[in-house]
């Protein structure tokens, strides 16, 4: 692919993020998957680290290139440890940071374990990278139970609407058993807000809006990776 490049290169950036004895939270998707076979050839040369993987898919990755794993059940029965980088990649980001993520379904394990980070480090191609979120389809993961009444709710805020289905027609389900609508909302001006309103819905259970998650963005561009932390594009510089 056209973008592949820049996604290695942004995934070979991040491996600056992880140190030696850390756990680390792998992404799902195909720049993820770029981080997870690095990583993979570090750990074979000795690096030790732990891993939280965020999909079945990943986990398979993983374990294919002898990669440690771990829970966050595990790690919840020891207070000192936490997971202190995650690598993940995105469909788009903003001008603040903000993220669409969910293209690849598994949305709601990738904001967990985004959130239970102590950096989270997002890489991307720069096709990603946006003025305004939104030329993407927002993925929204809902009970099945709600489907067809959250879908009619969300197109009254404005967004076209489609259930994702696998090639042959039935919903695609994600490993916690949910249904992702792929809603085209066209740009939105105010990711916080639409990331409120959604969260409010009784049976969304969790959407693919990233608000004030990423520590670091990077991005591969003309054969260089740059850098964007959000702190420094709140102050200004």
């Amino acid at each position: 692919m056209a973008n592949d490049p820049e996604k290695e290169a942004a995934a070979r950036a991040s491996l600056r993020f992880v140190k030696h004895g850390n756990v680390v939270g792998l992404g799902t998707g195909s720049t993820a998957a770029h981080a997870v076979r690095l990583l993979g050839e570090k750990v074979k040369a000795g690096l030790k680290i732990t891993a939280v993987p965020t999909s079945y898919q990943t986990k398979e990755l993983a374990e294919s290139l002898g990669i440690p794993l771990t829970t966050l059940d595990e790690l919840a029965r020891d207070e000192a440890k936490q997971i202190d980088v995650d690598i993940d990649g995105c469909d788009e980001f903003d001008l603040h940071l903000n993220l669409i993520k969910g293209g690849g379904g598994a949305l709601l394990r990738e904001k967990i374990v985004a959130s239970a980070s102590r950096k989270f480090v997002v890489i991307a191609d720069s096709s990603k990278q946006v003025p305004v979120l939104g030329k993407f389809p927002l993925p929204v993961e809902v009970i099945p139970f709600a489907r067809a009444l959250l879908a009619k709710e969300i197109a009254k805020l404005g967004a076209t609407v489609r259930l994702r289905q696998y090639a042959y027609g039935n919903p695609f389900v994600t490993d916690e058993g949910h249904h992702i609508l792929d809603c085209h909302f066209g740009e939105i001006p105010d990711p916080p807000l639409l990331s409120r309103t959604l969260s409010d819905m009784p049976g969304v259970v969790e959407h693919g809006l990233f608000i004030n998650l990423a520590t670091v963005v990077l991005v591969g561009k003309n054969g260089n990776v740059e850098e964007l932390r959000r702190e420094r594009i709140d102050a200004g510089l």
